[in-house]
């Protein structure tokens, strides 16, 4: 006979937050940098597809200074996919986060530049 154990899975949850949290904290104090939570994606991809993707990732690094794990570089291509593919919509908040993603690559004093050309406009 099988038991239920009410808030078994809320438990278990709570613990494995827990225990994720001990590991950034260990690898931020190994390496000294600030990590954040991390999946592993598996996607099924065609050969044909690869060099697509290839010729992608290895643009987006050379454009966004090579520094950074592909993961980031997949990312920006898709900040960049979703900035233009939601410009007719009447909710900008894709936009908007796009926008915020890629701001990140301005010096701050284009940052202030920007900004102060921005409330000119508005």
């Amino acid at each position: 006979m099988k038991r239920h154990f009410p808030g078994l899975h809320a438990e278990a949850a709570r613990t494995n937050d827990f225990l994720e949290g001990i590991k950034r904290e260990v690898e931020r104090h190994l390496t000294g940098q600030e990590t954040e939570p991390w999946e592993i994606l598996y996607f099924k991809m065609y050969k044909s597809q690869l060099a697509v993707i290839e010729q992608a990732l290895e643009t987006a690094s050379l454009t966004l200074s090579g520094q950074k794990a592909r993961g980031y570089y997949l990312e920006m291509i898709c900040v960049d996919f979703l900035a233009g593919a939601t410009l007719g919509e009447t909710d900008s908040t894709p936009f908007l986060s796009s926008v915020y993603c890629l701001l990140e690559f301005l010096p701050k004093p284009k940052r202030i530049e920007l900004a102060e050309r921005l409330k000119e406009t508005a």
